[in-house]
C-alpha cells in the first residue's frame, strides 16, 4: 500500500472517478493541493457531452477547493503540463486516470495510469495498492544521428520487445544514448512504455532533469537511480547510432519497419502533436523540413502543440508561421486527434501518418481508416510528398 504524491484527472475519466468517489462515501479529498485537474481531450469541447463533463469537473473543483486546475487555454495536455510545472519529479509516485501517465517517467517519477475507480480511492485516501513490478533494463549506447529521433528509438525498442512483451514490468532506460538525449526526448520514451504493456517506464534522471526542474520551479531534486547491485529480469541493448527513421504499421505497434520500405503508401492526413510528440523539439524538427516547402495538395496536415507554453514559444520562434505557410492547420493543444475525438478525425479508408502513440483499428476515426506511427520528421516529410517518406530523402 503506497502513499501517492499526485493524482491527475481529466475531463473524460474524471467524472467517472468523481461519481465513484461519491458512491464510496467520501466527502473531502485527501489533499486538495495534490490533485491535478486538466481539460485536454476535447479542447475546446466540440459536443454537448464533452461540455457537460467539463461543467461537472468545474463544479467539483470549486466544491473541493482544488488548487491545481488548468482551464481551457491555460494548460495543455496533462502529461506535458505536469512536466513543465515540475510536478513530475524523480522519486514521486504519480497516479493518473489515463494510461499515458507513465510519461512522468521521463523525469524519473513512477507514473502509472489507473482506472476511474482506483482514481476515486486515491482521491479519498491518498493511497493505492500496487504489486511491485519486475524491471526490464534498456541500455542505449552511442547517440542518435539526425533525423533519427527518440520516437524512432522507442519504436525500435517496441519492435524488439513486442506490444505484449513487458506486461506489468517497469522499463528502465539508461546508457550513453539516453544521457545525450534531451528531456523532451526522454518524455517520448517514457510515454510509449505502456505500448509494450509495461506498468511504467523510467528514464534514469541526471543533471539535465535537475536543471529542467530547477529552472522551472526553483526546486532541488534528488537524482534517484537503481542500486549498483540491482537485479533486472532482462536487459536489452540498442545502438542509437544505427537507428533509422521507422514506422509502426497498423494495426500493431510492434510491426515496425524502415520508412523507406513503405514509401509507396499514399496518405490523406499527417498529424503532428500529442503527449508523445507535440513538444518544442518535435515542432522544430518538422519545421526544418517544411520551411519554404508546401504540404502536398492531396494531403491535409494538422498540428497541435502539446501545451500552451509550447504553443506560445513556437509562435515566438516562427514555427507556427512555417506550418501555416506550408498549408497546415494549427489547432489548440489537445489529445483530440490522437483518439479520433476532434480536430482531425479520419473518415472511411483514410490513411494518416501520425506522431501519436497508438495505431489500433479505429484509433483516429473510422474503423476502416489506418494510422501509421512515425517521428515528427517522418510526418513532415510524408506531408510534403503525399506518401510515407523517409526524411533523409527530402532535399
Amino acid at each position: 500500500m503506497a502513499e501517492v504524491d499526485l493524482l491527475m484527472l481529466h475531463e473524460i475519466t474524471g467524472p467517472l472517478a468523481i461519481r465513484a468517489f461519491e458512491e464510496m462515501g467520501f466527502e473531502g479529498v485527501w489533499d486538495p493541493y495534490k490533485v491535478v485537474v486538466v481539460f485536454d481531450h476535447n479542447v475546446p469541447p466540440s459536443d454537448i457531452s464533452s461540455a457537460s463533463m467539463m461543467r461537472e469537473m468545474r463544479s467539483f473543483v470549486r466544491a473541493k477547493g482544488l488548487t491545481n486546475f488548468f482551464e481551457i487555454g491555460r494548460g495543455g495536455i496533462a502529461h506535458q503540463l505536469m512536466a513543465e510545472r515540475g510536478m513530475s519529479a524523480p522519486g514521486r509516485l504519480i497516479v493518473g486516470a489515463d494510461s499515458h501517465t507513465c510519461t512522468a517517467g521521463g523525469l524519473g517519477a513512477f507514473g502509472v495510469g489507473v482506472g476511474s475507480t482506483e482514481a476515486a480511492a486515491v482521491l479519498g485516501t491518498g493511497k493505492l495498492w500496487f504489486r511491485v513490478p519486475e524491471t526490464f533494463r534498456v541500455v542505449v549506447s552511442n547517440r542518435l544521428i539526425e533525423p533519427s529521433s527518440p520516437k524512432d528509438l522507442i519504436l525500435e525498442v517496441i519492435g524488439e520487445i513486442g506490444m505484449e512483451g513487458a506486461i506489468y514490468k517497469a522499463i528502465e532506460y539508461c546508457g550513453e544514448g539516453i544521457r545525450a538525449m534531451s528531456v523532451d526526448g526522454r518524455l517520448t520514451l517514457a510515454n510509449m512504455s505502456i505500448e509494450m504493456s509495461a506498468k511504467t517506464g523510467i528514464v534514469e534522471p541526471d543533471e539535465k532533469v535537475a536543471s529542467y526542474i530547477r529552472d522551472r520551479t526553483g526546486m532541488e531534486v534528488e537524482l534517484l537511480r537503481s542500486d549498483e547491485d540491482a537485479e533486472f529480469e532482462e536487459t536489452f541493448e540498442f545502438d542509437a547510432s544505427k537507428i533509422e527513421p521507422l514506422v509502426a504499421v497498423p494495426p500493431r505497434i510492434d510491426d515496425v519497419r524502415p520508412a523507406r520500405e513503405l514509401e509507396d503508401i499514399e496518405i490523406d492526413q499527417a498529424f503532428l502533436g500529442s503527449c508523445t510528440n507535440g513538444r518544442l523539439e518535435d515542432l522544430r524538427a518538422a519545421a526544418r523540413l517544411l520551411k519554404s516547402k508546401k504540404v502536398s495538395p492531396r494531403v491535409r496536415m494538422v498540428v497541435a502543440p502539446a501545451s500552451m507554453e509550447i504553443y506560445r514559444e513556437a509562435m515566438r520562434e516562427g514555427l507556427l508561421d512555417i506550418f501555416v505557410e506550408a498549408g497546415a492547420i494549427v489547432c489548440a493543444p489537445s489529445c483530440g486527434p490522437c483518439l479520433g475525438m476532434s480536430q482531425g478525425v479520419l473518415g472511411p479508408e483514410e490513411i494518416c501518418v501520425s506522431s501519436t502513440n497508438r495505431n489500433f483499428v479505429g484509433r483516429m476515426g473510422h474503423r476502416s481508416s489506418k494510422v501509421y506511427l512515425a517521428s515528427p520528421a517522418t510526418v513532415a516529410a510524408s506531408a510534403i510528398v503525399g506518401k510515407i517518406m523517409d526524411p533523409r530523402d527530402i532535399r
